[in-house]
């Protein structure tokens, strides 16, 4: 059984506060994230490899987006996030 389906996948943009690298200027950029959120219970057909992987799987985040453009009206220019993580665990 593929790990994809012990989860619900949907996208979400999230605002975090950034800073352009390039003018210094801080803005709130929209990231958009897709979030895996584990399943009520183990879809059919699983065997018992996939019910011990099903117990240790939790809910996560991944960043979808790797470049924004500054927010800044001079600047416009293209950075990359850098601080903030790829991966991302969720506390249900």
């Amino acid at each position: 059984m593929d790990e994809r389906e012990f989860f619900n996948e949907t996208t979400e943009q999230r605002a975090h506060n950034l800073t352009c690298p390039k003018c210094g200027q801080a803005a709130e950029y929209k990231v958009t994230w897709i979030v895996r959120r584990k399943r009520a219970q183990l879809p059919r057909g699983g065997d018992e490899r996939d019910r011990a992987r099903f117990a240790k799987a939790q809910s996560y985040m991944v960043r979808r987006d790797d470049k924004l453009q500054c927010a800044n009206v001079r600047c416009r220019k293209p950075f990359e996030i850098t601080t903030l993580q790829t991966l991302a665990f969720m506390v249900d």
